[in-house]
């Protein structure tokens, strides 16, 4: 609890009351009798010096006034006794001869503190319970502020983040520059009968710059911008959320024009009647009352809703439709202009070597989403002041990027040789394969130093972006997983645990081929998968929607297609071993190769054949006329060489054209490393041991 809310609270009067009674009560019971033993005061009575006595009965004092000043304790001194030493004081000051006689007192207790004595206990509860239940609200949210929101309201004036700060995500910039138009001149749509949407849907992977794109809506705007999170709605007791919901736009309707940015959505606007609850639960209160809030919009109010999620799959319907969240805008992960863009926007501030290149650095990076790229130059920078440096070089930068892939490299690990040569052979087989298939793309870096859980890996990088996958890009990338196993088998005939992870990539990927993209003949063009995330509120208790003799024929497909790949992998070792164990000794000898020595050694490698034409039926005819030339007009390098053109006349570039939704490459695109086996265990610790993963087709 904070100091300024203390001094809120009723604790500071209680105190202060007590300080006052104390104080007077010590000023009214202060006296000018000097305290002395008892038998100091029993000898001075006996000895006829004193004047005059006060007995207290309750406080079993005695106080004497002696007839002449006492060198040692003055005229007034005082003494204290004992119950059963009463009778002999008594008998004492009866036998003195005292000039003033002597009194008995009983003394009364003050009213004021009597009634202080009455009230303090209930004073002490009430203080002990408005401390516990201020507490248990976060500090300053006593129970009275129990329904009250809990967003965090942004200013006008500390709003300064703008769309200058984003980078990547230009077609999300795009759409959301009329939401900004409209916050600052709202009778410009008015006049024409426009109705701007009343909620924005952010949705995307984590780490695309979802919630940066609100901030930043909020700071071009100048307007209010409340912040929560979808799971402060959420409370133990039925009808709070609800109030919260209602209090939030209260506020937000107060602070016209303003921006209200709820982030994980999906904590409060799942699916209703998913899960264990029915209608009646917390959560589905919200909802209701969230619902309700985003269809009382004024049409003259400016106040706009913006979420942000994961699972826009998960959402209700009643959220997502016409009205509320109007507009949906799909943040994905940025392309290679847009991940050179983030890197020159994260690296402001920080001493860059003129050796860097960060086209480079994007080219190399493909998938990362823009808090991956910031990661990397942070990383970059605590290597470069751990190591004593003053700048951040191409080498630190590649470092960085390994350690954000795979993990820090395990320099105190210690290999065996023949186990450093197994890895060797492991790594090779991977990118020989990979280098002798027709449709894979290149091998840039190989390595055996163990990193994170792997004890090396091999990374195959896209030239450019992708967003769609072929079918014999797909059967060369299960291929190539292969390659690690089969370089084992062929050498050593005595293969190790480390090609799991190998053999879980190429079989999912078999199985989407069959089950998902119809690229099999006995099962052909059906779908027997669910492209989405499993919700377990909602899939729990379907049922499968094929047979047990479909099933069976899958997993047959799926069996030859990996046997069929097997079968390649095979083919390309057994031609190029030369080539192999080259690779092989290069990595014994340096442990890591670089994308020009891996082609410096590939110099004399063969190629396998074409595979033969696929037919999605046999009895369906070819046709032997191919595509049309792509035209001048309308493709891509005509698109980027008109936005350069305006760009370098001071124009604004033309927006890009925005990727396929449904695209599974653009999740998918960060570097296909194959890693070798754990260290430890012989089964799936190595899956997780590098965050790249072979790239998945896309979507049908």
């Amino acid at each position: 609890m904070k100091l300024k809310n203390l001094f809120k609270g009723p604790f500071v009067w209680i105190f202060a009351a007590l300080l006052v009674v104390m104080l007077g009560t010590s000023l009214t019971a202060g006296s000018e009798f000097k305290q002395v033993d008892t038998s100091t005061g029993l000898s001075l009575i006996s000895s006829d010096k004193a004047a005059s006595v006060k007995v207290y009965e309750g406080d079993k004092r005695v106080d004497v006034t002696l007839k002449t000043a006492d060198a040692k304790y003055g005229k007034k001194v005082q003494f204290y006794f004992v119950q059963f030493r009463g009778q002999q004081v008594v008998e004492i000051i009866s036998a003195a001869n005292l000039k003033d006689g002597f009194n008995d007192e009983n003394p009364n207790t003050p009213w004021y503190l009597s009634l202080l004595g009455t009230i303090f206990p209930f004073i002490v509860i009430g203080a002990i319970f408005w401390f516990l239940m201020s507490g248990s609200q976060g500090g300053n949210r006593g129970v009275m502020n129990f329904g009250k929101s809990r967003a965090k309201l942004v200013n006008k004036q500390d709003s300064k983040v703008t769309f200058a700060d984003v980078a990547g995500a230009d077609e999300a910039i795009e759409e959301l520059e009329e939401i900004k138009a409209f916050l600052k001149e709202p009778e410009k749509f008015q006049k024409v009968g426009a109705k701007i949407p009343r909620g924005v849907l952010l949705y995307g992977p984590p780490g695309t710059g979802k919630t940066l794109l609100a901030k930043a809506v909020a700071g071009e705007a100048s307007v209010p911008f409340f912040t929560i999170s979808g799971s402060d709605f959420v409370e133990m007791f039925v009808g709070v959320g609800a109030s919260r919901v209602r209090d939030l736009f209260e506020q937000a309707k107060q602070s016209a024009p303003a921006i209200i940015f709820v982030d994980e959505i999906d904590a409060v606007g799942r699916h209703r009647g998913a899960g264990i609850g029915g209608g009646n639960d917390e959560r589905e209160q919200t909802l209701n009352q969230l619902l309700v809030e985003m269809d009382g919009f004024d049409s003259k109010t400016n106040v706009i809703l913006i979420a942000a999620t994961n699972r826009p799959d998960i959402l209700d319907p009643a959220l997502l439709r016409p009205g509320r969240f109007d507009r949906q805008i799909g943040v994905g992960a940025p392309d290679l202009k847009g991940r050179e863009q983030i890197l020159r926007v994260h690296a402001k501030g920080k001493p860059v070597a003129e050796d860097v290149d960060l086209a480079v650095v994007a080219r190399r990076t493909p998938g990362f989403t823009g808090a991956d790229l910031a990661n990397v130059l942070n990383e970059a920078a605590l290597l470069t002041a751990r190591q004593g440096e003053t700048q951040l070089t191409a080498a630190t930068l590649d470092e960085s990027i390994d350690r954000v892939i795979g993990g820090p490299q395990k320099k105190s690990r210690l290999m065996k040789d023949l186990e450093r040569l197994n890895t060797a052979y492991h790594e090779a087989g991977h990118a020989l394969v990979a280098a002798s298939l027709n449709n894979s793309d290149p091998v840039t870096k190989v390595t055996i130093l163990p990193r994170g859980r792997a004890l090396g890996y091999t990374m195959v990088l896209p030239m450019e972006d992708r967003y769609s996958i072929s079918r014999n890009q797909l059967l060369d990338q299960i291929a190539y997983a292969m390659g690690g196993r089969v370089a084992e088998e062929v050498v050593f005939h005595d293969p190790t645990t480390g090609a799991s992870n190998d053999f879980e990539k190429a079989t999912s990927i078999a199985r989407q081929m069959v089950t998902q993209y119809g690229f099999s003949t006995s099962v052909g063009a059906v779908s027997y998968a669910n492209g989405a995330e499993v919700f377990i509120g909602r899939d729990m208790g379907h049922v499968r929607e094929f047979s047990e003799a479909t099933a069976q024929v899958i997993d047959i497909e799926i069996r030859s297609i990996l046997d069929a790949a097997h079968d390649e992998a095979y083919q390309a070792i057994n031609l190029n071993r030369k080539v192999l164990d080259a690779l092989a000794k290069a990595l014994m000898e340096e442990e890591t190769l670089n994308q020009e020595q891996i082609a410096k050694i590939f110099k004399n490698l063969k190629k396998l054949p074409q595979r033969q034409l696929w037919l999605s039926k046999a009895s369906r005819p070819v046709s032997k006329v191919g595509p049309i030339a792509i035209p001048t007009k309308g493709s891509t390098s005509s698109k980027e060489k008109a936005a350069a053109a305006k760009a370098k006349a001071g124009a604004k570039p033309a927006a890009k054209p925005r990727a396929p939704r449904a695209s599974a490459a653009s999740k998918v695109a960060k570097p296909a490393a194959r890693v070798t086996k754990p260290a430890a265990k012989a089964a799936k610790p190595a899956a997780k041991a590098t965050k790249p993963r072979a790239p998945r087709p896309p979507k049908a």
